[in-house]
Formats: C-alpha cells, structure tokens, sequence
C-alpha cells in the first residue's frame, strides 16, 4: 500500500481545457479541505492528492513526537513524491491531456504544507508552491533547505500563516514565522519569486480563506 490514495485522487478541470495549468493539492482523507467548491469556476485545473498516514508521509525525515504519548514523525516524505511524481502526475495529465506539463504547481495545508516545500524544492517538476501555515517548524527544515542546490530562476512560492499561530503550540512550534521569513529569504536567494502573506486567526481556523488566497496566487503566476 502507498502513501498515496491514488483511488482517492480528484480532478477538478480547468475552464482553459487542455492548456490549464495543473495545481496539485495535498489532502486528507479524514480532513478533506473541499477542493469541489473551491476548484470551481478556475482556469486552472486542481487536483485533489489524498494522503495516508499524515505524519509519516509528508515529513522528510524521522523526529519525536510533539508531546509524549504521541507517534513521532515517520519521515516518508521522499517516497511519497516518488509516487507522486511517477504515478499521479502521469496519470491526471494523461486523463487531462494537459498539454503544458511544465506548468504544474503544487499546494498543501500544515504538514501538506510543509510536504508541497520540500517537493517543490525538491524536483523540477514543479513550478510553482503554496505551503499554506505549513509546518516550517520541523526540526532541521531551515537547515536543509539553506544546505540544498535549488534554483528558483523563474519559479514562484506563496507561504500563508495565521498571525495567532506562533503563540500557540508545542514549543517548538512557535518558531514557525521564523522559519517562514527564513524559508522565504533562502529561496528569494536563490532567484525564486516569493509572497508572504499573514492572515487572522489561528492554525485551526480560516483554512479555506487560506487555500481560496493560495490557490489565487498560483493560478495567477502559472497564467
């Protein structure tokens, strides 16, 4: 069994038809974020990539758990973008007939949002991200994006926080806008084109206002 529900995978198209850019979302079984309503009406096409395991999937490498009793963090993140990459990609473009594979993006919320970073850095085939109050803060992330070789020449990312999510959390989570501004400033360095955005509210609230801005962002640079 994969990390990826491919069963699970939702296409909602585009309105430019077979030349729409293609925004693939990171989402949850239990948690949809309800892609339906928010794909409508979009020149973009969106994807809908439902994931397993949440914590083991989506984090890049093993860590301890935030607080006792809890699973720690299982670090399948590059297996997860190889299934990505070489079974979902190929088979919505090939159901979409996209004929502009160049122009994919790829969006997440927490630790989706923290999974989209690392695949957008980590592999060309996408240009563009949205990491929506991703978890920036795992340990060791600022550190190895600093230490990766990515060009950002002509790419775009978005970060979104809620301005009330630093202040809430397991310790280490506090460091989040820290490690956003960080993030943020590492890929500028490196030549990508980088928004940042803080909103109201706390990481439980204001998802959809969150994902509604994000998915605006990326649709408009892959325009």
């Amino acid at each position: 069994m994969g990390y990826i529900d491919i069963t699970g995978v939702e296409v909602y198209r585009g309105n430019a038809g077979d030349t729409s850019p293609v925004i693939y979302v990171i989402d949850s079984p239990d948690h949809p974020a309800g892609l339906a309503a928010m794909a409508r009406g979009r020149a973009a096409t969106v994807v809908s990539v439902p994931v397993r395991t949440w914590n083991d999937a989506l984090t890049p490498w093993e860590a301890a758990a935030l607080r006792r009793g809890a699973p720690r963090f299982g670090g399948k993140a590059a297996a997860t973008l190889t299934e990505l990459r070489e079974t979902v990609v190929p088979l919505v473009e090939a159901q979409t007939g996209a004929r502009r594979p160049a122009h994919r993006a790829i969006c997440g919320y927490s630790l989706g949002g923290l999974f989209a970073l690392y695949a957008f850095t980590g592999d060309r085939i996408f240009s563009a991200c949205a990491c929506l109050s991703g978890s920036l803060w795992y340990e060791g992330f600022v550190d190895y994006l600093r230490d990766l070789p990515f060009d950002g020449t002509g790419k775009h990312a978005f970060f979104s926080l809620g301005k009330k999510e630093p202040k809430a959390g397991a310790p280490i989570m506090r460091g989040v806008q820290d490690n956003m501004e960080a993030c943020a400033e590492i890929l500028r360095e490196r030549g990508c084109e980088v928004t940042c955005s803080l909103g109201p509210g706390n990481h439980m609230q204001h998802h959809r206002e969150r994902f509604e801005t994000g998915l605006a962002a990326l649709e408009s640079f892959l325009a």
